[in-house]
């Protein structure tokens, strides 16, 4: 088979990863690269087969795997409002479900709490759970009388 040939699957396949983004056509488009090389050496067909498939079987078995990984993998630092997220944080203006005041980090944001029917005291200490907009969503860290 021509390296020609091998060039124009490797696309078709390089096109279908494209629309698909599974990483498995992405993988054999490279195999067909590989097999296009081999084929511009001037290795016969079989030879050509047997490039195709061992580096399409390397890279199914031993890149995909590897690749998703790194894919799924949620972020190692935060930055920015997610990094505030679990800290904790003192209450500067008492904290009810609508309004309140902390401090986190040096800073002050707006703050509600978390379950609707709490009232956190001034000087309470309280872990932040999640950020909406510029307003902390807060939860005590101790039973509160």
């Amino acid at each position: 088979m021509p390296w020609f040939a091998w060039l124009l699957a490797a696309a078709a396949l390089g096109a279908a990863e494209f629309f698909t983004l599974t990483l498995v056509f992405g993988l054999l488009a490279g195999a067909a690269l590989v097999a296009a090389v081999v084929a511009g050496v001037g290795v016969g067909l079989l030879g050509q087969l047997v490039a195709l498939g061992l580096a399409a079987v390397a890279g199914l078995a031993l890149v995909r795997p590897v690749a998703l990984r790194q894919i799924t993998q949620g972020p190692l630092t935060y930055e920015g409002s997610d990094a505030l997220i679990g800290k904790r944080a003192e209450v500067v203006q008492e904290v009810t479900a609508t309004h309140g005041l902390i401090k986190i980090s040096g800073e002050e944001w707006s703050a509600r709490a978390l379950d609707e029917n709490l009232v956190i005291p001034v000087g309470a200490l309280v872990d932040v759970m999640e950020i909406e907009g510029a307003t902390a969503v807060v939860y005590p860290r101790e039973l509160l009388p």
